[in-house]
Formats: structure tokens, C-alpha cells, sequence
């Protein structure tokens, strides 16, 4: 299902795109997909250094998005999604840059299988990166949200950040939260995909795949 989703995103690409692309176990499919059609884009800016060496790995140019601008395209994976098109991202730990190439972009087309849709967002802990001087106090703070906390031990981000993971939330409105959270000093930004949330969001079934 992964790998069916993640070729089925290659039909938003056009001739001499500069794409974004994201960071997951999907994506990664989305990275080998793209290896056969290079000739179709020009380039790729990575979320991570993860994805930038997997795509150096298959010969797709890197390009830093300061020199890019603007994307037409962004593909990604998410770890929650709804029907809404809302998203939670950050399981593996780039949210920030993600959040980031998505802003920069025209599209944003999200790949999921079909066991990461639900109805709530909140199952999976939403990630927060955080300045780590601001580590206790954000703690802290994040607890009026009604979740539990938890520091990713052993973890940091691309960006020199710590993560902490919020456990156990309904969320049920996710715009909201996600103002509030990033407006706490030390959060760099969190994992809700909800106030830019995925344009075209593509889901992998046994029985193909579903397009919202």
C-alpha cells in the first residue's frame, strides 16, 4: 500500500519542477519511485538529512530551498491524518524542516496507508521540538493541554533541538492547538499540519488508492 500511494504521487510532478520532499518509511518509497523519473524534474529540497542522502544516494540533485524559492510541489508522509486533511507529523523527528518545505510550497500532497486516517488526531503523541534551556518549563506548559508529556530520549533533531512528545490528546481542534503550542517561548514549532494542513491528501487501501 505504501509503495502504491507513493507512486501514485509522481503524477503531481511537472516538467521541470524543483520539489519538496518529506521524510518516512512512505516517502522513502516516493524517493526510489522518483530514482526511474528524474528526467522529469529538475531537483529535489530535502526535509532532513536523511532523505537528502537517500536522495544523493539514487543521483537526484540536492537543492537548498534558500536558492529554490518557491515549490510547486511537496510530498510527505504523515503519522496521523483526517478527513479534513489535518495532519500530525515529527514521528521520525523533522517536523520543523517539514513544516517549513510545506509552507514553501504551492501543493502540499500528503501519502499515507490507510491504517494512519482517523477520525481524531491525537492517538499518536504529537511531537514538539523544543530549545533545550526550555525543556522543564515547556514540560510544564504543555500539561494544560490535557496530554502527558514525554521527553524522546537519546533524540535530536537536525535543527541541535530536543523533542518532547505530548501522549494521550483528543484534538479536536487542531488549528487552535497548534497556535497556542507554538506560541509558548522555547517551542520551535510542533507537529500539527492543521493551519497549512495537505492540499491533496492520498491514501494507500487493498483496494487502491483513495484520493481526498
Amino acid at each position: 500500500m505504501k509503495q502504491a500511494v507513493a507512486e501514485a504521487a509522481l503524477d503531481y510532478i511537472e516538467f521541470g519542477d524543483v520539489i519538496g520532499v518529506g521524510t518516512g518509511s512512505t516517502v522513502n518509497f516516493f524517493i526510489d519511485a522518483l530514482a526511474k523519473n528524474n528526467a522529469k524534474f529538475d531537483g529535489a529540497v530535502a526535509s532532513s538529512v536523511a532523505t537528502e542522502e537517500r536522495l544523493k544516494s539514487h543521483g537526484i540533485p540536492v537543492i537548498d530551498l534558500n536558492r529554490a524559492g518557491t515549490l510547486s510541489l511537496y510530498v510527505d508522509g504523515a503519522d496521523e491524518a483526517t478527513q479534513h486533511r489535518h495532519l500530525i507529523k515529527g514521528g521520525g523527528g523533522a517536523l520543523t524542516r517539514e513544516k517549513i518545505v510545506a509552507e514553501a510550497s504551492e501543493k502540499f500532497v500528503c501519502i499515507i496507508d490507510a491504517s494512519k486516517k482517523v477520525d481524531v488526531l491525537g492517538d499518536f503523541p504529537l511531537p514538539v521540538e523544543v530549545i533545550p534551556m526550555a525543556q522543564s518549563l515547556i514540560g510544564r506548559k504543555l500539561m494544560k493541554f490535557g496530554g502527558q508529556p514525554q521527553l524522546r530520549e537519546g533524540f535530536t533533531t537536525d535543527n541541535g533541538n530536543i523533542i518532547i512528545d505530548l501522549k494521550n490528546l483528543k484534538i479536536t481542534d487542531p488549528v487552535d492547538l497548534e497556535r497556542q503550542i507554538n506560541q509558548l517561548p522555547g517551542v520551535v514549532t510542533n507537529g500539527l499540519f492543521a493551519r497549512r494542513p495537505a492540499d491533496v491528501l492520498l491514501i494507500g487501501t487493498e483496494s487502491g488508492v483513495e484520493k481526498i
